[in-house]
């Protein structure tokens, strides 16, 4: 893409000078270099009308005049010339002013008194930058142009292929009924009347950019629901960022979230991304939101609100655009009473609640969950398990699960790990207590009180060792800090 001599001389030029003396050596200079289009003021407070008018190609500006200086003329041309590129030459006796110039817009400078051939030099070079940029800017337009006619042409052409896909995607909509009907919401397992309320809300919310507060106990399955709640979304396009604030130490919880630059603290040697920023035009998955230090609470409201954040050890703002899921299994309104959780924080995520049962109130999903985990450990271990005698899917069903559907899936691989056959041997320390049915409410004091008995009785058989492979919170199937919590609520300490 080249420019020609003749496409340079035919360029349109603007000379602002107060001084007749000035203009008129400028345009003899420019005409025996063989410049036609030449144009003269002295009147600076014109110079933004005329451009307008007439959309020059350069303009050699003076600095310094009386009624309007040359950087008030820069101001006013930025204004109206936006997206375009204007070279502007300024021409001053004064150099201290170069920098200011070049500040307010100029593209280049000469003092006074000034060479000719410099000028001469300086205006035909810029004039050909200014040419070159709208021969792009048209050819630009014109490839635009041509991607829109050809991209008409393929949707044309595609039409048959969409079409041909409806009938396919119609076709299996029984099948994919019938596979909804058994497993639901895909990775959510269940029947329950308790789980059906969970799926209704899930279907009303899931198209909404609404703010959803997961609760119940840990291993309900609220992680399974943010995901189903995401790929329901409108976002579903674009990431699920999950971010679990029990296992991340509370001083890296704020960069893991926000990001950080290099050198931000002692042993940040690197530049990090956060998670909000990751998520961007999609959704992000606060699990345990509880135990979110205080100190960041307001960060993370802010960004709620406003949809902005700041990295660690770089002032500029980021915009986000995310959806947010939070989960917890703490009673935050408690939380909130006890100072532990910010009020106003705790209303901007209780905007759409959706409360896990517990798998002690939904045990008519016990089979179906079973069934799912044996035929998943079957492909993990290599075993070909299939059969669950009555009395020992009646032992799970009764059995009230302190761990839920985390420690069923623990006992289930468990379970296959040691069975030699090809029907499912229960591991001996499972030993289920007293019968519950699905109920809705709170739990009775009965549950309660199994709950204690069955902690206290893990945490004998291993010493009153909680974590680790052989700890207590692994039998339970649950997270060590959940079986510290629950060893608090109940008053459970080492005998």
């Amino acid at each position: 893409m080249m420019i020609s001599e003749s496409e340079i001389l035919a360029a349109r030029i603007l000379i602002v000078d107060d001084q007749e003396v000035n203009i008129t050596l400028l345009q003899q200079l420019l005409r025996e270099a063989g410049y036609r289009n030449i144009t003269a003021t002295t009147q600076p407070e014109g110079v933004c009308a005329l451009h307008q008018k007439s959309s020059y190609d350069l303009i050699l500006l003076d600095l310094q005049m009386p009624v309007m200086d040359g950087f008030q003329v820069l101001e006013g041309l930025k204004k109206i010339d936006i997206s375009g590129y204007l070279p502007v030459l300024v021409l001053t006796a004064q150099p201290g002013h170069k920098l200011r110039a070049l500040q307010a817009g100029a593209k280049d400078f000469i003092a006074k008194p000034f060479d000719l051939i410099e000028v001469r030099t300086r205006i035909h070079n810029m004039l050909e930058v200014r040419l070159l940029y709208n021969k792009l800017e048209v050819n630009n337009a014109l490839l635009e142009q041509t991607v829109s006619e050809r991209t008409k042409e393929l949707s044309r052409t595609n039409l048959e292929i969409l079409q041909l896909k409806d009938r396919l995607q119609a076709e299996n909509i029984y099948l994919q009924q019938e596979v909804a009907q058994q497993y639901n919401f895909g990775e959510i397992i269940g029947q329950s009347v308790a789980l059906s309320r969970v799926f209704s809300q899930v279907e009303q919310v899931a198209p909404m950019n609404a703010t959803v507060l997961l609760l119940g106990e840990t291993g309900t399955g609220k992680g399974v629901v943010a995901r189903a709640i995401h790929s329901r979304s409108t976002r579903k396009g674009r990431p699920l960022i999950t971010v679990n604030c029990t296992t991340l130490p509370a001083t890296l919880i704020e960069s893991e979230l926000f990001g950080r630059e290099r050198g931000a603290f002692t042993g940040s040697d690197a530049r990090q991304i956060g998670r909000f920023e990751m998520a961007d035009g999609g959704t992000i998955f606060l699990d345990e939101i509880g135990e979110m230090p205080l100190e960041l609470q307001c960060k993370l409201l802010r960004v709620i609100q406003d949809g902005e954040f700041e990295r660690l050890g770089n002032p500029r703002t980021i915009k986000t655009d995310v959806r947010i899921i939070a989960a917890t299994n703490r009673n935050l309104a408690d939380e909130v009473k006890n100072g532990r959780f910010r009020e106003d924080l705790y209303y901007r995520l209780n905007v759409f609640p959706i409360t896990m049962p517990p798998l002690r109130q939904r045990s008519n999903d016990i089979p179906l969950l079973v069934k799912h985990f044996v035929s998943k450990f079957n492909k993990k271990i290599g075993k070909k398990i299939d059969t669950v005698s009555k009395e020992t899917m009646t032992k799970l069903q009764e059995y009230h699960w302190p761990g839920n559907v985390r420690e069923l899936e623990s006992i289930i691989e468990r379970a296959i790990i040691i069975t030699l056959g090809t029907a499912l041997q229960v591991l001996d320390h499972f030993e289920p207590r007293g019968k519950t049915v699905e109920v809705s409410g709170e739990e009775t004091k009965g549950l309660v009180e199994r709950e204690h008995d069955h902690i206290v009785q893990v945490l004998k058989k291993t010493s009153w060792r909680i974590e680790g492979k052989n700890g207590a919170a692994g039998i339970l199937g649950i997270n060590a800090s959940t079986l510290r919590a629950r060893m608090r609520k109940y008053g459970i300490a080492r005998q």
